[in-house]
């Protein structure tokens, strides 16, 4: 049976590989010049705010204080403008789907009933963001929802996340 210092080092385990993967999709998100592919990575980004959320708290109830991890450097390749990040896009999809492979598992053993479903359900979302990550691959722009006909991005991101 599962401890509650079992509990904590799992939950700061599993928060420390999701700021991972966030901090690289921030990084990636600004060399990734399609309009409706960086949407898509604004989702994933937001979702994931949401879950080191959900595990800063539970990892605060236990008692302990999530680290911090800093953002990566990446380069696109070489390529034409609008398709130079697909490899980083691709790599994506392969980090979410080994993070889900190396901790379904692990989330099994916590204890607490209430943190292990927390841990499902972001497995499950991660899942989702590799599918989303699937589909930029595959060339679909459709990733958050089709766009009135006529309606136009101007072909522009812009080049910083917020605006205030």
């Amino acid at each position: 049976m599962a401890t509650l210092n079992d509990d904590l080092a799992l939950l700061t385990g599993l928060h420390k590989d999701k700021l991972t993967a966030r901090q690289r999709h921030v990084a990636v998100a600004r060399l990734v010049s399609d309009y409706e592919f960086n949407n898509a990575y604004q989702y994933v980004i937001n979702r994931e705010d949401t879950h080191l959320a959900w595990l800063e708290a539970a990892i605060a109830d236990l008692g302990g204080t999530p680290g911090d991890v800093a953002e990566p450097a990446v380069t696109a390749a070489a390529g034409k403008k609008n398709d130079k990040f697909l490899p980083l896009v691709a790599e994506d999809s392969k980090s979410a789907e080994h993070l889900v492979a190396a901790w379904r598992p692990k989330i099994a053993g916590i204890n607490s009933e209430r943190h292990r479903k927390l841990a499902g359900v972001i497995l499950g979302e991660t899942l989702e963001q590799k599918r989303f990550f699937d589909q930029m691959l595959a060339g679909q722009d459709d990733l958050l929802g089709r766009r009135m006909a006529g309606a136009s991005t101007g072909d522009g991101v812009l080049p910083v996340r917020w605006i205030e």
